[in-house]
Formats: structure tokens, sequence, C-alpha cells
């Protein structure tokens, strides 16, 4: 039942935006399912599932991708806190951060083993990041704009 259910959730949050636990429930009461609020929040940690924002701005549960799901929510608090923007220059990624914070970022940037990265260099509130690709680059940019947008659950 809990495998099925847990099948549930995934197959909603994927077709709908869905915000809340009880935009959850309510969703699965109609899928024949019988929860309750304790049985949804459980399920959310072990699926480890996360709120980022919508094209609207709102928010709904997403799925973290395996490469995220690796990644302590100290080092994502590290980097979300402190990023401020980010630009590139072909296989090289420039990172600003809040003065004072880029070897911080850096050193949770190494901390997040990105195999595309090969290493960083953080001055006071910039980071340079040399890149394998410029393809690669651009996947960079994805992961961490993601990672901006990922609520942590404590």
């Amino acid at each position: 039942m809990k495998a099925e259910r847990q099948s549930k959730i995934l197959q909603l949050i994927k077709k709908y935006e869905i915000e809340t636990q009880e935009e959850l429930a309510n969703q699965l009461i109609a899928s024949g399912f019988q929860v309750t609020q304790a049985t949804i929040s459980r399920d959310i940690r072990e699926l480890k599932l996360t709120k980022i924002t919508t094209s609207t701005g709102g928010q709904k549960y997403a799925v973290l991708n395996p490469q995220e799901q690796h990644i302590s929510n100290k080092l994502i608090r590290v980097f979300r806190d402190a990023f401020v923007s980010m630009d590139r220059a072909q296989n090289i990624l420039v990172i600003k951060t809040l003065t004072g914070m880029a070897m911080a970022v850096a050193a949770a940037l190494d901390a997040m083993n990105f195999h595309e990265i090969i290493g960083c260099i953080a001055g006071d509130d910039t980071i340079f990041c040399a890149i394998r690709t410029e393809e690669d680059t651009l996947e960079v940019m994805k992961k961490l704009q993601r990672l901006t947008t990922i609520r942590v659950l404590d």
C-alpha cells in the first residue's frame, strides 16, 4: 500500500502543481487512498520531495534529481544565502556572492562534487569556476539555478 501511495504521489506532483500537503492529501483521497497529514508528511520526507518555484511565482512539490539528492541542506543553504548572480564566458562560470562569502560558496560548490566543475578560485565576492566544456557550463548553471529555488526542509 505504501509503495502504491508513494508512486501515486510522484505521478500527481508530476501532473499537477501541488503546493500544499492538504492539496496532495485531497488528490490522494480522490484517487482512492486513505491518508492522514502525518502519512503525507512522512511520504514527502521519504521521497525527498522539495518545493520549487513555478514559472508563475508560486510553489510546488518536486523530486530532486539524483545529483541533487546527495547535496546536503547545509551546502544548499550556504550557496543560496550568499548567491547574487552568475554569468559565463565560454567554459568559465563567474559567480557573484555577497561580500566576504565567495570562499564559503566555492567550498560548498567543491563539496557538491559536480563532475562538470574542474575547480574554483574565490576572491571576496567573486568565484571563477573552470568547467569542462561550454555545454557543461550551461548545465551547471541550470543545476545552480535549481538550487536557488529549493526550499530546504529541516
